[in-house]
């Protein structure tokens, strides 16, 4: 039986990105236009861009810093609810190829108000629900990636 489809599927999809300075903390930012801490990252362009191109544009435009290496960890569903689109939430684990990664950091001041550089358990303290269930998911393992719903895993997913 052939499936017909009323109107093509539309996700809200962004990408973000895990940055450690030499000592292995990591970068989280203070955003101007929303409450809490967040990692570097953002909305995916409606033009075709990719998880991983987003990612690299987002890094650059919020801190200055350019990515050219990573890998995905994650993978996360955010749920529909009403007046908000099922959204996919992409993180990777970033190498800046800055050698002084601190000392590179250039906030986009419209949008980006602080940064720090924490140890992980502070960092998944400060950083929104959501977010921090994300990053917490991959700490104990970064060299795999995660399928997660809402920032949880899935029963039945490896």
């Amino acid at each position: 039986m052939a499936r017909t489809w009323s109107a093509p599927p539309v996700v809200a999809a962004s990408a973000g990105a895990l940055i450690r300075d030499p000592s292995g903390r990591l970068l989280i930012l203070k955003p101007t236009y929303k409450s809490g801490w967040t990692l570097p990252g953002g909305v995916m362009e409606a033009d075709g861009e990719t998880p991983w191109d987003a990612c690299r544009r987002e890094v650059r435009e919020e801190t200055g810093l350019t990515v050219s290496a990573g890998r995905l960890v994650c993978v996360d569903t955010r749920p529909a609810k009403p007046g908000r689109l099922l959204g996919l939430r992409f993180l990777f684990a970033c190498e800046a190829d800055d050698a002084d990664v601190r000392g590179a950091i250039r906030l986009q001041a419209s949008e980006i108000e602080q940064h720090r550089f924490v140890p992980d358990k502070t960092a998944v303290k400060l950083l929104r629900p959501a977010v921090s269930r994300r990053v917490r998911s991959v700490l104990d393992d970064p060299s795999r990636c995660r399928y997660l719903d809402d920032g949880r895993p899935v029963d039945g997913v490896l």
